[in-house]
């Protein structure tokens, strides 16, 4: 059953296109995940769907809710956590929690069970100010308020944006647990080592969808071979990769940049075309689903 459909989507800010005719679909208790950089409109797209913005073209339905007839109805079944650390500092921790709580009519005890995993994390810390939690803290603390009235659907814009790796990993833990719970979960994120824990991904970029499969779907689609290179002088090595022969693109990536190539492609003749190039190191490489989206960036 489907939990979240979204077709041609469209939202633009003065001259500016946030959205360009987006179009996908989330079965229920999936977790979906939307890939892409600042500015590729996912914000703009969780705002629409939470009912906070009107869309100018298009339309969307959650949980079989119409995002603009039945924007009540959606509000009161869904939970969303924006991407900026949006609750009250000077309230405590369990200020915070009881005032969603009180918000959607219901008690912390009623939920308990759901939040209790990432609650209780936080819980011996529960009489101190919301500003004052480390970004792994403020994290769960939202969480929590996010899921206080059992929604069925969640909404994370970004929500390991800023948080240490450990807090990152923990956070994607408590997700799978919620999955288990039947959740459907649209999260959105920068990060692409964060992809492969979601069921499926659309890779996006300046509003629009460039591609949606799972994560080891969304690598398959990478049909070239890939090659890994690093020298001393790293920029002199891309600048001379990018015009030997056979190079499709040559980019750069953490402590290699990856070079794609044709079929055509032999080594040693690499090697002779860039010269005499101090500690020369190259072999060939798996591709990520960083390097599917580079290649589907420059189409």
């Amino acid at each position: 059953m489907v939990a979240i459909e979204v077709h041609n989507l469209s939202k633009c800010y003065g001259q500016v296109k946030a959205l360009d005719g987006v179009s996908f679909s989330v079965e229920r208790g999936e977790l979906f995940g939307l890939i892409g950089p600042d500015g590729a409109g996912k914000t703009t797209l969780f705002r629409l769907l939470t009912t906070l913005l009107n869309a100018d073209e298009g339309s969307a339905a959650v949980d079989g809710l119409d995002v603009a007839r039945d924007y009540l109805a959606i509000r009161s079944r869904v939970g969303y956590m924006p991407g900026r650390f949006s609750l009250y500092p000077d309230l405590s921790v369990e200020e915070n929690l009881n005032f969603f709580a009180a918000l959607f009519g219901v008690t912390v005890e009623e939920s308990y069970d759901l939040i209790a995993p990432i609650y209780k994390q936080i819980e011996p810390f529960r009489k101190r100010r919301a500003g004052k939690l480390s970004g792994g803290m403020k994290q769960k603390l939202a969480l929590s308020c996010a899921l206080i009235h059992r929604p069925s659907v969640l909404f994370l814009d970004e929500p390991t944006t800023g948080v240490d790796a450990v807090s990152r990993s923990e956070f994607w833990d408590m997700l799978s647990g919620l999955k288990e719970r039947e959740i459907t979960i649209l999260v959105s994120t920068p990060y692409m080592d964060e992809a492969s824990r979601c069921d499926r991904i659309a890779l996006c970029n300046e509003g629009r969808i460039l591609g949606i499969d799972t994560p080891e779907g969304i690598v398959r689609g990478f049909d070239r071979r890939l090659y890994g290179i690093r020298a001393k002088n790293m920029f002199a090595l891309l600048e001379r990769a990018r015009t030997a022969t056979d190079i499709v693109d040559c980019y750069p990536f953490g402590e290699r940049h990856h070079m794609v190539v044709d079929d055509g492609f032999d080594v040693e003749r690499f090697k002779a075309q860039l010269g005499d190039v101090e500690g020369l190191e190259i072999g060939g490489v798996e591709p990520t689903i960083e390097d599917i989206f580079i290649k589907l960036m420059k189409r």
